[in-house]
């Protein structure tokens, strides 16, 4: 019997728990939960901010699905630092956890500039957990006038979740685009148009300097007004359990494709990790679920012994605002980088394939998402574009103009 320990408690730990099960039915897992609640969609607080879901639908896996799986979960408790020559993990209430294999899913944690006067914002919020969900919740009445710092994802999801709750929403960016990150010019401004729509306002090129209670100084040197102040500016990964011991750590913790980091006995999986690019073949933090949960379950099956890789990992996001949808996967390249682009735009919709090399390298598509995941497997699995009718599929993303070996596969059967 051994003893398995998985330090946080999102979807990677999910994939982790059930790769370990996989392979070992008897041995048991402990998960330590600085969080006190039962494991849940991250994507989804800002449906909750909406009341579009509830606590109960936004779980990631069944109320018994800790049980089931032979778990204990130490809800509230932190890890405060591993110790790898004993095989131990100390927590913040002196409690000390041993283990034969162990996983860090940590997660990230947000980035906050170190604004002047930020210290004086009495309702100032975070955007990354459901416990900032509930306070930011509590805190905004049908009169309150949000300033939103950051027109990233998390920044731009809390906009949406907070609609028609409060009074007026301002989102300021120092970048001149939304989503600058995942969206070129022409796409961002399709999103921002349908946001401004509904009432977002935007100050882009602009954002905080400091602060003054409810008032924002600007780097523009306007000042703006708000009651609430939610700070989107970004995340960091959380590798400092693994950096204090000896750890590799670039950005994020460093891990090779069984996900095992530079510690024996030690693996790594989720937001927390940097891995390879598979569109690019660039090191980065692919923070995103399935990403997430996939590292975890091949993580969770070779701490039980088994073989299992992760190597095709792609950045992918499929998000959508006020029901205007957008699919990106992938990299991007241009003429200058020796690629092409095949584009098709209608009236409130884009679809844009960036091509290398003979392969898909990447894909945004806003407006019409359906059966955008053929172009999503054409990038991951590097399909090369002349052993199909890609042609074909540039217009219309179907299987049928791959080959009968490959739609076999697909369907799961032969035809």
């Amino acid at each position: 019997m051994r003893e398995y320990v998985i330090i946080g408690n999102g979807s990677a730990a999910v994939g982790c728990i059930e790769g370990i099960r996989s392979r070992d039915t008897e041995s048991h897992i402990t998960v330590i939960s600085e969080e006190k609640h039962h494991v849940y969609g991250r994507p989804l607080i800002s449906y909750y901010l909406e009341g579009k879901t509830d606590l109960q639908r936004m779980k990631y896996r069944s109320d018994d699905f800790y049980e089931k799986n032979g778990c204990t979960v130490l809800y509230g408790k932190k890890a405060v630092r591993i110790n790898n020559d004993s095989n131990t993990v100390s927590l913040d209430d002196g409690t000390e956890i041993k283990y034969d294999a162990l996983c860090a899913a940590t997660g990230s944690r947000p980035f906050v500039p170190p604004f002047k006067g930020l210290d004086t914002v009495e309702k100032k919020f975070s955007f990354m957990t459901l416990d900032d969900t509930l306070a930011l919740e509590r805190a905004v009445t049908p009169e309150s006038d949000v300033l939103i710092v950051g027109a990233g994802l998390i920044g731009l999801k809390c906009a949406e979740g907070l609609s028609g709750r409060v009074c007026s929403i301002t989102v300021c960016d120092l970048a001149e685009r939304v989503l600058s990150s995942i969206l070129d010019d022409p796409c961002a401004a399709l999103m921002q148009k349908k946001l401004e729509e509904n009432g977002i306002k935007f100050m882009l090129g602009d954002s905080a300097d400091g602060f003054d209670r409810n008032i924002a100084h600007m780097k523009s040197g306007l000042d703006v007004k708000f009651d609430v102040l939610v700070l989107a500016v970004g995340v960091r990964p959380n590798t400092a359990l693994i950096s204090d011991i000896g750890g590799m750590v670039g950005r994020g913790i460093t891990v090779d494709e069984s996900m095992k980091t530079s510690l024996e006995n030690i693996y790594a999986a989720g937001d927390c990790t940097e891995c390879t690019d598979f569109s690019s073949m660039e090191t980065k933090i692919l923070a995103i679920l399935p990403n997430a949960y996939m590292q975890g379950h091949g993580a969770g099956v070779n701490m039980a012994g088994g073989d299992e890789r992760f190597t095709n990992a792609i950045p992918m996001n499929s998000i959508g605002f006020f029901g205007l949808h957008a699919m990106t996967a992938g990299a991007y390249y241009g003429e200058a980088d020796g690629g092409e682009m095949y584009e098709e735009k209608t009236d409130g919709k884009i679809k844009r394939l960036f091509t290398k090399d003979g392969y898909l390298t990447g894909c945004i598509i806003i407006g019409d998402v359906e059966r955008a995941g053929i172009y999503t497997s054409l990038i991951r699995e590097r399909i090369p574009l002349d052993s199909i009718d890609f042609d074909a599929l540039k217009k219309s993303p179907a299987l049928i103009p791959f080959s009968e070996e490959y739609r076999g596969k697909k369907l799961g059967g032969v035809i």
